[in-house]
């Protein structure tokens, strides 16, 4: 355990990307949350560490020092990877304006468009954390097969739903902001919405699965996303 301020402890697991590492770092966070314990403000999961903010008042460092302590010791029990989180599935428009460097990413691979739409879609992806912009998923369990560098020069505007990829990562972006991800697809349905009951469609432990879309079924999510802003801005 390793202090962070005067309001924050961190726990770490280990020192690499690894589905095991992160289950451990979830099952840490799902156990303080039920431990309900005064004093603890939030639980930041990383790859592979818990980052603990706490009230000093109403919690002594040392306390939750002692108490995390005790959750570890407990028996872990099965720890798959993902364990606890939900599947969701992500509709994706891949290539044209969408997915503007699909093509980059076979040529660098050696691949044909068809091929990586494939393999990227056939892997189940670990939300291994939250990060970058409210929302953005990095997902592990990409194939080696995709693999591709950043842009030289990023972008000054990635539209939302972009999806993307950055050396062996893929992820999704929530919102438009700059990005130096190769573009490979889009998805119409909202990662990030500040005024939904639920503002991320994504958690850490859950688990992405991308299915490719004809053009046609892209719109139709998109128009039922924007029915649905257009119902909660009318409450």
């Amino acid at each position: 355990m390793l202090v962070a301020g005067e309001q924050g402890l961190v726990v770490e697991f280990g020192n690499a990307i690894d589905p095991a590492v992160n289950a451990r770092v979830h099952r840490l966070a799902r156990a303080l949350a039920a431990r309900g314990l005064e004093g603890v403000i939030e639980t930041v999961p990383t790859y592979r560490s818990l980052l603990v903010l706490f009230d000093p008042l109403a919690l002594p460092r040392e306390r939750l020092a002692s108490e995390v302590e005790g959750l570890l010791a407990f028996p872990a029990g099965e720890e798959a990877s993902g364990a606890g989180g939900n599947t969701v599935e992500l509709p994706v428009l891949y290539g044209g304006e969408f997915g503007p460097d699909l093509a980059f990413v076979a040529r660098h691979n050696g691949l044909s468009a068809e091929e990586v739409i494939a393999i990227h879609s056939s892997c189940d992806y670990l939300v291994y954390m939250l990060g970058f912009t409210p929302g953005f998923p990095y997902l592990g369990g990409m194939s080696s097969r995709l693999a591709a560098p950043r842009l030289s020069s990023p972008r000054g505007k990635v539209p939302s739903g972009s999806v993307g990829i950055a050396g062996s990562q893929t992820g999704v972006y929530p919102v438009e902001s700059p990005g130096g991800w190769q573009l490979i697809g889009r998805t119409p349905l909202r990662l990030f919405d500040l005024e939904a009951d639920r503002p991320f469609l994504l958690a850490p432990g859950d688990v992405v699965r991308f299915r490719p879309v004809a053009e046609e079924e892209y719109w139709a999510y998109l128009q039922v996303e924007e029915f649905r802003e257009f119902e909660r801005r009318g409450r």
